[in-house]
C-alpha cells in the first residue's frame, strides 16, 4: 500500500487534477490520496487557504467581503465544470464554506479553523467526485470518519496517539480513499486545524496509521536540491536523504516540508519519496531511516532570514548554578520559543525568530532579565540569518569546519556565531542577513562543485 499526498500546486486547477488521476490509476498500490487546498495556478494567483483566511479577517471586521468570498466559490466551481462533473458537486463545497462562514458570524469557537480547511475539503470532494467519473472506485473520506484525533488547540493541533489505531482499520476498505489535508477532531468533535503546511502532517500521519509500504509526497519539484534554487542557478539534485538530515534542512529554510511534518513517518520507519506531479517518471528523492553510501558526508544547506541573536553578559556566570535555566524560564513565562542556546563562560546568547519577539514584548524581556537575574549586559541584535550545513556522520570527518570557515572568509561574510554542539546531522552558522546570499553561494561553491 503506498499512501500519495498532493500538494496545492497539483490542485490549482482542472488540468492538475487530471494529471493526480492519472498518477493514482497507473499504480493501483496507490490507495489511499491526501490531498491541499487548491494553490497557484500562476505566479499572480491567490492560494485558496490564504483567500479563506481574508475572508475570515473581513467577516471578524463586520465587513465581509463579498468579492473574496464570490472569488473563492468561483475556483471550486470552474474546476467542477472543467471536469465534467455533476452540478451536486460544487454546490456540496458551497454549502460547506456557508456553515463555516455562519459559524464565524457567530463567533463559534473553532470557526476559523473550520473556515480555513474548506479549501483541502473542497479539493477531496472534487478529486473523489472525478475519479468516480474516470470510472475508478473512489470514496470521500472525512478525518473525523478517517479516525484523525487531535489535541484542542486551533491553528496547531498535535495529533492523539489513538488516532493511528484507527486510521489502520482503513485497509479493510478496498477503493481509493481521498482524505482532506490539514485538519483532525477533538475528542468532543470540533474541528481544529494543524499548522501551515498542515496537509504534509495528515498524509505522515496516514501514512504511519495504516502502516504503509511508502509515503509518496507529490509536489512541483523533480527531487529535493542540496541549495535552493532560488539562492544557487541549477544546483545539485539529491537522489536519497536520511530522515534527520531532511528534518534538519526542513527546519533551516528548506520549502518541501514543514519540519514538523514527516515526524509520524520517521517513527514507523516508512520510506518517503518526493515526487512531481508535473513530471511523475523522474525518480525523486528517497528520504530514509538507514544513511545510505555516498562519497560527501555534506548533503545540503538551508538557510533562513528573520532571526535575533539575545545576548546576556555576566561575570562568574558559569558558577551561578540555574542562570541558563532562569533565564529560559522568563522567555517561557512570556511565551517566547527558542531556536539555539550557544554559551560561554560569563556569556549566552539565545537564538530567537523575530517575530516571537516582537518589540513591545522585547521591553519586558529585556527588563526581566536585568532586574532579576542582575546580569552586567544585555543586548538584542536583529536582522540575523542562520545558515545549516547538513550530513550525516560530519564530526567524524576531518576538516569541515575550516573548509565551512574559509568559504565564508571568501566571501567576505562575517560569522556572527556557530554551533554543532553534540549533532552529527549539522553544524549552524549565525551571518547578518545582508550576507546570507554571499554566503550560501560561497558554501555551495566549496562543497558541492
Amino acid at each position: 500500500m503506498k499512501v500519495v499526498k498532493f500538494g496545492g500546486s497539483s490542485l490549482a486547477d482542472a488540468a492538475q487534477i487530471e494529471k493526480v488521476q492519472n498518477i493514482i490509476q497507473e499504480d493501483e498500490q496507490r490507495r489511499v490520496v491526501i490531498v491541499s487546498a487548491p494553490g497557484k495556478r500562476n505566479s499572480e494567483d491567490d492560494k485558496v487557504t490564504d483567500l479563506l483566511i481574508a475572508l475570515g479577517s473581513s467577516i471578524q471586521a463586520g465587513e465581509t467581503d463579498r468579492d473574496i468570498y464570490k472569488k473563492i466559490i468561483s475556483r471550486f466551481r470552474v474546476m467542477t465544470e472543467e471536469l465534467g462533473l455533476p452540478l451536486s458537486v460544487a454546490e456540496k463545497v458551497k454549502d460547506t464554506i456557508d456553515e463555516a462562514v455562519e459559524m464565524v458570524k457567530d463567533d463559534s469557537s473553532h470557526a476559523l479553523d473550520a473556515l480555513k480547511a474548506c479549501g483541502e475539503d473542497g479539493s477531496a470532494r472534487i478529486v473523489s467526485a472525478y475519479l468516480q467519473e474516470c470510472g475508478l472506485q473512489a470514496s470521500y473520506v472525512n478525518p473525523k470518519e478517517a479516525g484523525i484525533v487531535v489535541r484542542d488547540q486551533p491553528g496547531g493541533a498535535l495529533v492523539l496517539e489513538e488516532s493511528f489505531d484507527q486510521l489502520y482499520s482503513l485497509r479493510s476498505r478496498n477503493e481509493i480513499l481521498v482524505i482532506p489535508g490539514f485538519f483532525g477532531f477533538t475528542p468532543e468533535g470540533e474541528l481544529v486545524t494543524f499548522s501551515r503546511g498542515g496537509s504534509d502532517i495528515t498524509g505522515s500521519i496516514v501514512a504511519a496509521g495504516l502502516k504503509a509500504d511508502l509515503y509518496e509526497n507529490f509536489t512541483d519539484v523533480d527531487s529535493v536540491f542540496c541549495v535552493n534554487p532560488m539562492d544557487v542557478d541549477q544546483p545539485k539534485e539529491l537522489t536519497s536523504l536520511t530522515y534527520r538530515e531532511m528534518r534538519e534542512l526542513s527546519y533551516a529554510g528548506f520549502s518541501v516540508f514543514h519540519d514538523e511534518a514527516l515526524i509520524p513517518a520517521f517513527k514507523e520507519k516508512i520510506p518517503v519519496c518526493i515526487k512531481n506531479t508535473n513530471n511523475p517518471s523522474a525518480p525523486g528523492t528517497m528520504i530514509v531511516s538507514d544513511l545510505p553510501e555516498r562519497e560527501s558526508h555534506v548533503v545540503g544547506i538551508a538557510s533562513d532570514k528573520g532571526f535575533l541573536n539575545l545576548y546576556v553578559s555576566k561575570y562568574f556566570m558559569n558558577r551561578e548554578i540555574g542562570f541558563g535555566r532562569r533565564l529560559l524560564q522568563i522567555l517561557e513565562d512570556e511565551g517566547v520559543s527558542f531556536e539555539h542556546a550557544p554559551s560561554g563562560i560569563d556569556d549566552m546568547s539565545v537564538v530567537i525568530r523575530e517575530h516571537h519577539l516582537p518589540p513591545e514584548k522585547e521591553e519586558v524581556v529585556v527588563n526581566r532579565i536585568k532586574t532579576e537575574l542582575q546580569v552586567d549586559t544585555v543586548m538584542i541584535e536583529r536582522e540575523m540569518a542562520l545558515i545549516m550545513i547538513v550530513g550525516e556522520g560530519m564530526n567524524q570527518t576531518i576538516g569541515i569546519a575550516s573548509r565551512a570557515a574559509a568559504a565564508f572568509r571568501e566571501a567576505e561574510v562575517n560569522i556572527e556565531m556557530i554551533n554543532q554542539g553534540s549533532s552529527e546531522v549539522s553544524m549552524m552558522f549565525g551571518v547578518k542577513s545582508s550576507g546570507l546570499g554571499k554566503a550560501v553561494k560561497s558554501l555551495y561553491r566549496t562543497f558541492f562543485e
